[in-house]
Parts: structure tokens; C-alpha cells; sequence
């Protein structure tokens, strides 16, 4: 996992957040997976991160994939009319890779995002969408 400095509010989110190094081991093991972090995205700061990060930065990643979220819940283009209808997911594509950003809902706060970086030709868009959402589940369980 990824080191550095984290803020006493971050490192405490971890140890409140069981199955996080689990979770992201498991995420490596989804064919084509680069790299892979739990961020939240209220702060932007990364609760766990491991394998690469776009441009060798996984704080910069962390706060990026935050605004990314942000900006998704917080547009009424993407909010759904539909009551309880979550944002679930978001996918976005580049020519050599996909990044996935799957929610992390739970019963309170809802403040994770599982983050996973893809390479393109190795890696499986559904095969990835299905791993994700069930270690997004595990993690929530563990809680």
C-alpha cells in the first residue's frame, strides 16, 4: 500500500473501514488492473491505494477521481428521478486504458468510491463492472 502523509481524519477512515487490503488485492486481480485505491471523495484523499496511478501520483488520482464524483452526484443531468435509483458507477475511457469508479453505498454516509485503472487491451469492461460491484459489496459486509 501506498504511504506518505494522510490526514489524521484519512488514516482513521481506514481503520474504521475493515477488508480495505483485501479489497484492493482482490481488485488486482481483475485482468488488466494497472492500479487500484479507495478514495474519499468528500476530501479526495485516498483511504488505500496499490499498484500505479496515472502520471505515478495516487494523491493526485485520489482527488481527481473525487471531482469526478463529485461533479456526477452533484449535477442534476446524472441524478436520477427515480427514488433510490443511486449512481452506481462511472466509466471513463482513454485509448490505452479504462478507469472504473464504482460507489461504495452504505447504510450512512456513502462517502467511498472504489477506483480501479485498467489496461485497455488486457482488461474486460464487464468483467471488471461484475468484480467491482462485488468487492464494493464485501467491503460494505466487513463494515
Amino acid at each position: 500500500m501506498a504511504g506518505g502523509k494522510r490526514p489524521n481524519g484519512t488514516a482513521a477512515l481506514r481503520s474504521e473501514v475493515p477488508g480495505v487490503d483485501h479489497c484492493l488485492q482482490e481488485a488486482m486481480t481483475i485482468p488488466g488492473a494497472v492500479g487500484a485505491s479507495i478514495v474519499d471523495y468528500t476530501t479526495g484523499f485516498p483511504v488505500a491505494t496499490t499498484g500505479a496511478a496515472p502520471n505515478e501520483d495516487h494523491e493526485a488520482a485520489a482527488a481527481g477521481t473525487a471531482e469526478v464524483v463529485q461533479a456526477a452526484t452533484s449535477r442534476s443531468l446524472f441524478v436520477s428521478a427515480i427514488p433510490h435509483d443511486l449512481l452506481e458507477d462511472l466509466i471513463i475511457t482513454t485509448a490505452g486504458g479504462y478507469h472504473l469508479l464504482r460507489m461504495v453505498q452504505t447504510e450512512f454516509d456513502s462517502r467511498l468510491v472504489l477506483y480501479v485503472w485498467l489496461d485497455r487491451v488486457r482488461g474486460n469492461l464487464a468483467v471488471a463492472r461484475r468484480k467491482m460491484q462485488r468487492l464494493a459489496d464485501e467491503l460494505v459486509a466487513d463494515r
